[in-house]
């Protein structure tokens, strides 16, 4: 098979590595003689496996002792809906609006209580990311830390003192060394850039749990996957054995700062790439720019769809922008390589010398 490059923004690339262990231990998991897909949860072996994924995850992200870590079904969709379920309480929550993820998250949240839009970059297609004005009397401010659509990303976070802040962090957990005590809460669906579809990890401060609302199905609280260390009913146990092998190659590969320095790296060269052509324009603001989602557009337009089909012919695969904004997107998260970057900029640089 002739060499394929990743640019999906989600589901997207795995590690190589990754992928490659997974295969291995596909039939035949620890020795037992039985997939991973097919042993029961309670037993020592996936046990030993959730319970490892949570201590590498609380190791590289340097998780303070008094934050619960929990493996959820639904996606981030399913935060955007539980966050005010459980937190809310008809009261009044500030929401910083940068894209289509935080418009979704912002729609669940009004059928718990008021939603008090702290910021917004509407106004120019989601291609910045605004000022934020709080309110004094907010149970919590939630934000998305990157957006996929748009192309940008916060890399500084608001300082919202006692009120608890929340971040949808789907698209760059793990690319960045942060400061976890400055959250309340952190939720990421994996699919983007540390696993594949079906397991979101939330990583809660327990006071905030303890605040929750009573009296809740029992899926819908985080008291339930705290208590039942994500156990409570049949967890998604392929997907968090594909996070542990995940957080394995992470700690192999120098963890979370060199993975930063890499990503910087990568980012860099390819803006550089955009900035200095005739053709491509990048979308997003200069100090907003994503460093997981690079998009642009190419002029003239018609361009794109040729772009498109002819980057994918060499074996640049998921350049099209997302359907609702247009344009074309370099999705480049974690275990997308420099190697994977560099081949991309020869092959723009190749396409706009054929098309200037």
């Amino acid at each position: 098979m002739s060499k394929k490059y990743n640019f999906y923004a989600g589901p997207a690339i795995l590690p190589y590595e990754v992928m490659k262990k997974a295969q291995e231990e596909l039939l035949d998991f620890n020795g037992i003689g039985l997939s991973v897909m097919e042993i029961s949860h309670r037993s020592k072996d996936f046990v030993g496996v959730i319970d490892a994924a949570e201590e590498k995850i609380r190791s590289l992200m340097e998780i303070p002792g008094n934050y619960s870590i929990m493996f959820i079904q639904g996606g981030a969709s399913l935060q955007f809906g539980m966050i005010p379920m459980n937190f809310l309480k008809g009261g009044k929550a500030d929401y910083v609006n940068t894209g289509s993820w935080a418009k979704k998250a912002i729609k669940e949240a009004k059928l718990f209580g008021t939603v008090n839009i702290a910021g917004s970059s509407e106004d120019k297609n989601f291609s910045y990311i605004p000022g934020i004005q709080l309110s004094p009397d907010a149970k919590y401010v939630h934000v998305t830390s990157n957006e996929t659509i748009g192309g940008i990303q916060m890399h500084t976070f608001p300082d919202t003192g006692d009120t608890p802040l929340i971040v949808d962090m789907s698209s760059d957990i793990f690319s960045r060394k942060l400061d976890v005590s400055k959250f309340a809460a952190i939720y990421a669906g994996a699919q983007k850039n540390m696993g594949p579809a079906g397991v979101t990890l939330v990583i809660m401060r327990n006071d905030l749990i303890d605040n929750g609302t009573d009296n809740l199905i029992s899926m819908m609280s985080y008291k339930t996957y705290r208590e039942h260390k994500s156990l409570y009913n049949t967890p998604p146990c392929f997907a968090i054995y594909l996070v542990k092998l995940v957080m394995d190659w992470l700690e192999t590969n120098g963890g979370i700062e060199a993975m930063a320095a890499t990503n910087n790296e990568k980012a860099r060269i390819l803006y550089e790439a955009i900035d200095n052509s005739s053709i491509y324009n990048g979308t997003a603001a200069v100090n907003d720019r994503s460093k997981m989602n690079v998009t642009f557009r190419i002029a003239p337009g018609e361009l794109e769809t040729k772009f498109v089909k002819e980057g994918a012919e060499n074996g640049l695969i998921g350049l099209k922008g997302h359907r609702s904004v247009g344009g074309c997107r370099a999705s480049i998260y974690n275990a997308m390589t420099l190697e994977g970057v560099k081949e991309l900029i020869r092959f723009m640089e190749k396409f706009e010398k054929k098309n200037k």
